[in-house]
C-alpha cells in the first residue's frame, strides 16, 4: 500500500495500532536517531520566496522528512530553489508551476503552503480533498466566509492541519499561559497586544507595468480581482492591499492576538471598534493603515491591538509583545521571553509596601519556535494527533483579525454574535465577510 493510503486507513480505524505512539515519535525526533523508511514523511511546498522556504528548511531538520516537489508561479525562483534544495539534500525535487498538478501526486503525505494570504483557503481545501495533510501559513483565511467553509472542510476531510502560528509551540508562551490561568495575576481585565514596526519604510507609488518574465501573474492572482500588474502589489508588499491580505493586523496581529486568546481561553469577541490610518506615511501606496488601534470587548475583559509603522520600541522598549494587566501584577511577554511585575499595596498602620504576588525577572525564551512547530506537525502526521495550532485555533484568530479590519474600514464599532458567527442586523458589515472570488475560481460549497 502507498504510505499515504496506509495513513488514511489507520486514521479511519482510530490508528488500530498502526501509528507510532506519541512518546516514541518524540523520542526519535528529539534524539536524531535514524527513522525507518516506513516512517518517512514526503512533503511538497507551494510558495518559495520567503516564509514558505524557511518553513521547508525547518521541516527538513526533522528526521525522516523528504521534500519531493516544489511549486511557484515564478519560474526563475522555482529553478533557484530547486538547485538550492538539491545542494542541501542531495536530491533534486520535481518542480511545478501549477499547484493543482502537484496535488495530483499519490506519493505526498503533506504540503507546506507559503503563498500570499488570498490563496491559503483554496489550497488548503484542495490539499485536504486530495488526502494530504497541510502546514499553512497564517492567517488561515483572507475573509470570514472562508473561515466558515474551512470549518466544514475540516469536519469532512479529517486531515492534520497545522497553522503557522508558531508561538503555540514555544515553551515560554505556554509557561506564561499557565501562570495567568493559575490566578497568579489575579483578575485580568485588560490585555494589550502590540507591534512597533520601526524599520518599515514608505511604499512609494509606482506605475503599472508588465509582470516579470517567467511569472504566471494570472495564477498568482487566482481568486483575487483582475488588476494590472503593479510591483507594489507583488512580492513582500502584497499584504498591504485588501485584495490579498489584511495589512499588519493579519501579519503580526494574528500571531499576538492568538496568544491573548490562548491566555484568556476565549474565541471571538462580542464587539470591536477600530481606528487608524496612513499617518506615518500619508503618501504611501498601501491601502492598509500604518497605524491602527482596535479594541475588542469580551465577556469580562477587553483586548486591544495596536501597531505603528516607522516608529520603533514603544511601549516597554519592545518591538512587539503582549501585556496582561492583572489586579496582582502585570505580565509582559514577547518572542524573547517574559517577566512578571508585581503590584504593591500599602499596609494602613505601618505604611509598608508589600508585593501582591511574587515578581519574576526576565525569563528567556527556549529554542526555535518555527522548528518546534514543524516538528510538532510531522509528529502529528505520523501519530494522527491534533497539532499545536489546529484548524479551529487558526479560524478563531483569523476571525478576530478580520473583525478588527472590518471595524476599521467601516469607521465604527461592530457587534459580533459568537454563537451564530454573524453581525446581528448589520448588512454593511455582513457584506464584508464575503470572499468575492473572481471567475473561474469558486469557494467550495460544503
Amino acid at each position: 500500500m502507498e504510505r499515504r493510503n496506509f495513513i488514511r486507513g489507520a486514521a479511519g480505524l482510530a490508528l488500530a495500532g498502526a501509528a507510532v505512539s506519541a512518546a516514541a515519535c518524540r523520542t526519535r525526533e528529539d534524539s536524531g536517531a535514524a527513522v525507518p523508511p516506513s516512517d518517512s514523511v514526503s512533503i511538497a511546498v507551494i510558495g518559495l520566496r520567503n516564509i514558505g522556504w524557511h518553513n521547508l528548511l525547518a521541516h527538513l531538520k526533522v528526521p525522516g522528512v523528504v521534500c519531493l516537489a516544489l511549486c511557484d508561479v515564478d519560474r526563475s525562483l522555482l529553478e533557484t530553489r530547486a538547485a538550492e534544495l538539491e545542494k542541501i539534500s542531495g536530491r533534486r525535487p520535481d518542480i511545478y508551476g501549477d499547484f493543482r498538478k502537484m496535488l495530483e501526486r499519490r506519493d505526498l503525505d503533506a504540503v507546506i503552503i507559503g503563498t500570499p494570504d488570498h490563496w491559503h483557503t483554496l489550497m488548503t481545501i484542495y490539499a485536504m480533498e486530495a488526502g494530504i495533510d497541510v502546514y499553512v501559513e497564517k492567517p488561515l483565511a483572507n475573509s470570514i466566509e472562508e473561515c466558515m467553509v474551512l470549518e466544514k472542510a475540516a469536519a469532512r476531510y479529517q486531515r492534520v492541519v497545522q497553522v503557522g502560528q508558531q508561538q503555540r509551540s514555544e515553551p515560554h508562551w505556554n509557561t506564561a499561559a499557565g501562570l495567568i490561568r493559575s490566578g497568579e495575576l489575579g483578575r485580568v481585565a485588560n490585555v494589550k497586544a502590540f507591534l512597533n514596526y520601526g524599520h518599515s519604510r514608505e511604499l512609494a507609488p509606482q506605475p503599472d507595468s508588465a509582470p516579470p518574465e517567467g511569472v504566471d501573474y494570472d495564477l498568482w492572482l487566482g481568486p483575487a480581482p483582475l488588476r494590472p500588474f503593479n510591483p507594489n502589489r507583488f512580492h513582500g508588499s502584497w499584504r498591504y492591499f485588501w485584495d490579498y491580505g489584511g495589512g499588519i493586523m493579519t501579519d503580526w496581529g494574528v500571531h499576538l492576538i492568538d496568544m491573548v486568546l490562548m491566555f484568556m481561553d476565549v474565541s471571538t469577541p462580542a464587539s470591536v471598534l477600530s481606528t487608524g490610518g496612513k499617518f506615518t506615511f500619508p503618501a504611501s501606496a498601501m491601502e492598509a493603515p500604518d497605524n491602527q488601534v482596535a479594541v475588542y470587548r469580551f465577556g469580562d475583559f477587553i483586548m486591544s491591538w495596536e501597531h505603528t509603522m516607522g516608529i520603533g520600541f514603544w511601549p516597554y522598549e519592545k518591538h512587539h509583545g503582549v501585556v496582561v494587566y492583572g489586579e496582582k501584577g502585570m505580565l509582559l511577554i514577547d518572542r524573547d521571553g517574559f517577566e512578571l511585575r508585581s503590584n504593591a499595596s500599602s499596609e494602613a498602620e505601618s505604611g509598608i509596601l508589600r508585593y501582591k504576588t511574587s515578581p519574576l525577572p526576565r525569563q528567556r525564551g527556549q529554542g526555535d519556535g518555527r522548528g518546534a512547530h514543524a516538528a510538532n506537525f510531522i509528529h502529528c502526521v505520523r501519530s494522527r494527533e491534533k497539532p499545536a495550532c489546529d484548524m479551529a485555533i487558526g479560524i478563531n484568530v483569523a476571525i478576530n483579525a478580520h473583525l478588527g479590519n472590518i471595524a476599521y474600514r467601516l469607521g465604527r464599532s461592530v457587534a459580533w454574535d459568537s454563537r451564530t458567527r454573524t453581525f446581528p442586523a448589520d448588512t454593511e458589515a455582513a457584506a464584508m465577510m464575503k470572499a468575492n472570488y473572481r471567475e473561474p475560481w469558486k469557494l467550495p460549497v460544503l
